[in-house]
């Protein structure tokens, strides 16, 4: 990882399909500098039933002739594709991650892509069979939190307990109350999300992100939907240890995501700025900088003479001013030095020397 927070190119399944687009998706993302490269891996028929309608944002950008089964379908990178794209990724430098949608496709990533970690996406934070498999199948998990409440991820996370314990889910009937944080630190991590595409600045609620963080007392992150590249920077601010972000070759191809993605160019600034935001929040220690230091008297004051002083004056606040730069007596010493007596003359603008004070 290049910083402290793990970016994301969230490619899904911007590649329409095509083996070679995939390709160079894993090419743009290594370019603009992201730490992962994201696909989605399923078998369209074990994930949507063939009554199931698009979302309004599907229809929006692919129309509304074709169901969401035949538009998903079209979207299958095969196994073999994936293979390639995993090889790619390593060759290029970046790790290669995928959001599995069915446990056949878990196991294919985790036990011949040797994938680490596996993303769940929000639609699966109810699906508590498939969160207690996932777990249990080993890798880290980075669990995604759209259209959820608190008590949603609570018992999503008491699932994942579960599947990680190797307890036999039959029978529970309160999975909240099976969360064991012990077994979730290191492994889980938690993405605060709006599932809308794009998804309004108003319904950011980055806010939300410390809430998840004080329930549960672990990494989170932000899966964005937004337009730009203001809201995952914001919340790189706010303390994200993972932002997701989707992009796309060319935001105009047709496709349920193009629209609401980054382009490469723009996924490349908002990487740039994201590292210069984690050197900005630096380390929560108050001191002057490096690069401030050498302004330090420049930018202070020191006691001088308001106007002529003749030997044997004494100083007052008529007779003393506060000017840059620093190097004399501080301005907290007019109170000292009032009611003393000037051993020499000084002209104006002259910094007054402690030692020559009677």
């Amino acid at each position: 990882m290049s910083g402290q927070t793990f970016i994301i190119a969230e490619a899904g399944v911007n590649h329409d399909g095509s083996p070679d687009d995939a390709l160079r998706l894993v090419d743009a993302a290594a370019d603009a500098g992201a730490d992962a490269v994201k696909f989605q891996t399923f078998r369209a028929e074990a994930v949507i039933s063939r009554g199931a309608a698009k979302a309004a944002y599907q229809a929006r950008t692919t129309g509304g002739g074709e169901s969401q089964l035949d538009m998903v379908r079209k979207l299958e990178l095969s196994r073999a594709a994936h293979v390639q794209v995993a090889a790619h990724c390593q060759a290029r430098g970046i790790e290669f991650m995928s959001t599995p949608f069915d446990m056949d496709s878990a196991r294919f990533l985790v036990r011949e892509l040797s994938m680490a970690r596996l993303k769940i996406p929000s639609g699966e934070i109810t699906n508590l069979p498939f969160l207690v498999d996932l777990a249990q199948l080993g890798p880290s998990l980075i669990l995604s939190s759209g259209a959820s409440t608190l008590e949603d991820i609570r018992t999503a996370l008491g699932a994942l307990s579960v599947g990680l314990a190797g307890v036999d889910p039959r029978g529970i009937t309160n999975f909240a109350a099976q969360l064991d944080p012990a077994l979730l630190h290191g492994r889980v991590s938690l993405l605060h999300c709006t599932s809308e595409y794009p998804s309004p600045p108003q319904d950011a609620n980055l806010a939300a992100m410390d809430t998840i963080r004080a329930a549960f007392n672990l990494p989170v992150g932000l899966s964005d939907h937004s337009v730009g590249i203001t809201i995952p920077i914001a919340a790189v601010a706010r303390g994200a240890t993972i932002v997701e972000k989707h992009f796309t070759l060319d935001r105009t191809r047709p496709g349920p995501d193009h629209a609401a993605s980054l382009e490469p160019h723009e996924l490349a600034a908002m990487v740039s700025a994201i590292r210069d935001v984690e050197r900005a929040v630096g380390d929560g220690i108050k001191r002057p900088t490096p690069s401030e230091a050498q302004n330090q008297s420049v930018i202070r004051r020191s006691l001088v003479a308001a106007h002529a002083i003749a030997a044997g004056e004494v100083f007052s606040e008529g007779n003393l001013a506060a000017k840059r730069p620093a190097g004399g007596l501080p301005p907290a010493a007019l109170w000292r030095v009032s009611g003393r007596t000037a051993s020499r003359a000084y002209v104006a603008d002259e910094m007054i020397d402690g030692a020559e004070i009677a």
